[in-house]
């Protein structure tokens, strides 16, 4: 394979201003440099000052160019949206789905990664930690191409929703993205181009893992990775897909040999989650989380095990909000079916007026918060009222997203006990292999 290079999608918006820090040249010859603004022309084209165009690409004229984008947004739809400008090496393209500017950057794989471990994560962390990182960030990322590249890609993703009147099951993947490759933010891999790629160890935990990837059979691995598992990892199929890996089974987060509790069973799941076992990632280590995690990231100091509480008005308005649908005041909410590290993929909600199983994870997480609820693995107490009707919901939970692959609190804690990056890997992705693949 040769090194290949990445289309990443940074913004989308009507108008979207940037300034080109050295000299650029686009395909036709012209110069460009400064501060600029592309805005939507009203034929769908792209008003690029006097000039009209379907796309335009940068190309910068040394490896000391850089451009900056203004207003990139965030951590969309998570309790840490915010705006930032962001800088950038590489090519710059603009183009239009038709309603909005797109501004894409063009970079080689490596010079991705780089960016992605340091926008991930703070970027002081042991090395071993960052090249375990590194071969995951990059084997997501090319699985992904392939994938989409097979002739029969992705016929499944035109059906990730059953809906009828009692039930309604979806889940979110990154199929949306048609005119590129993978997005800048969290709904794929963080990516914020040279703002935070500072720190040496990322570049050399990146270099010294050039082209190398996780494995199963002939297939690059589908390597998913969340904060903080909360004591087990979950199968794919909770959160996608029913689809089977075999690198993405159920992992005791812990260096013993614990027996592994099976949490699909309520009984099981309850007592772990209301009990906090030993793992690699129940850790209140500052030291180890400042390493790993970003300063909005650190906002959130309860993750292993977390508490929200919610009176009847509160979680009555807020699911009637978040899925469109007026159960009237909710009279409970009935775990249907967990997956193996004890996360909800099907959950009833009992109301006055309407009854209705939702999923998977992440449709439970954003119907129970006004972004997301840390994870779906959770159990609910109820303080009852008058006529069946709660009047508060506790919801005790364990870990942080969706706990698939690698836990990055938990492999953070390997790494600073001495683990190399290949014990780390396979540790969280069973039965895979470490391959150089350029």
């Amino acid at each position: 394979m040769e090194k290949p290079y990445i289309n990443v999608g940074i913004i989308t918006g009507k108008e979207i201003s940037f300034s080109l820090n050295g000299k650029y040249v686009t395909r036709n010859g012209d110069a460009q440099t400064g501060i600029l603004k592309a805005s939507m022309a009203t034929n769908g084209k792209i008003l690029l000052g006097l000039e009209e165009m379907e796309s335009i690409e940068f190309i910068p004229e040394d490896n000391n160019c850089s451009f900056t984008l203004h207003n990139v947004t965030i951590g969309i739809s998570y309790h840490w949206e915010r705006q930032e400008v962001q800088t950038f090496i590489g090519r710059l393209k603009l183009i239009t789905d038709g309603k909005n500017v797109i501004a894409i950057n063009i970079v080689p794989v490596e010079d991705y990664l780089v960016s992605v471990i340091s926008s991930e994560m703070s970027a002081t962390s042991s090395v071993e930690f960052l090249k375990s990182h590194a071969v995951i960030s990059r084997s997501w990322l090319l699985a992904q191409i392939e994938n989409r590249d097979k002739k029969s890609v992705h016929k499944y993703l035109q059906e990730n929703i059953i809906k009828d009147e009692n039930c309604i099951i979806r889940w979110y993947d990154r199929e949306d993205h048609t005119l590129f490759d993978v997005c800048a933010d969290d709904h794929c891999q963080r990516y914020q181009g040279i703002t935070r790629a500072t720190n040496l160890s990322v570049a050399k935990a990146v270099k010294e893992t050039e082209g190398m990837v996780l494995m199963y059979g002939n297939e690059i691995c589908d390597a998913r990775f969340s904060k903080c598992c909360g004591g087990v990892s979950e199968t794919f199929d909770t959160c996608w897909e029913d689809k089977d890996y075999p690198y993405l089974q159920p992992v005791i987060d812990d260096s013993e040999n614990n027996e592994l509790p099976d949490l699909s069973i309520e009984e099981n799941a309850e007592k772990w989650i209301r009990t906090s076992p030993d793992a690699f990632c129940n850790t209140h280590d500052e030291k180890v989380l400042k390493q790993i995690l970003n300063n909005y990231d650190q906002e959130t100091t309860d993750f292993y095990r977390w508490q929200v509480k919610y009176s009847q008005k509160e979680i009555s308005e807020l699911i009637h909000r978040k899925t469109g649908i007026d159960f009237g005041e909710i009279k409970d909410l009935v775990t249907i079916q967990r997956g193996k590290s004890g996360r909800i993929s099907r959950l009833k909600i009992v109301g006055t007026k309407r009854t209705v199983i939702i999923g998977k994870e992440l449709e439970i997480r954003r119907a129970l918060s006004e972004s997301h609820l840390f994870s779906s693995a959770f159990v609910v107490d109820k303080t009852e009222a008058s006529d069946s009707v709660q009047s508060d919901f506790v919801i005790t939970g364990a870990g942080w997203g969706h706990g698939v692959g690698l836990c990055q609190i938990g492999a953070a804690m390997m790494g600073e006990k001495g683990y190399s990056y290949d014990k780390i890997l396979l540790h969280y992705y069973k039965d895979a292999e470490i391959r150089k693949v350029y």
